[in-house]
C-alpha cells in the first residue's frame, strides 16, 4: 500500500509543478496560463505531493 501512496504523491507532485508552469506563463495554450491563481496553488499541489511521496516511502508496513 505504501509504494502506492507514494506514487500518487510523485503524480500529485509533477501535475503541481506543471500548475505551476502554466501559472508562470511558462506552458501555454491553457486557460490556466499566466493566472496568479495558479502560479500560488501550483506549488502548495506540488509540496503536498512530495509530502505524500516521502509518507508512503517512510510509511511502516503492516
Amino acid at each position: 500500500m505504501k509504494i502506492a501512496i507514494a506514487i500518487l504523491g510523485v503524480i500529485v507532485a509533477l501535475l503541481g509543478v506543471l500548475f505551476t508552469l502554466q501559472g508562470v506563463g511558462v506552458v501555454g495554450g491553457s486557460p490556466m496560463s499566466n493566472t496568479m491563481t495558479w502560479t500560488v496553488l501550483g506549488p502548495i499541489i506540488a509540496l503536498i505531493g512530495v509530502g505524500l511521496a516521502a509518507g508512503g516511502w517512510a510509511g511502516r508496513d503492516r
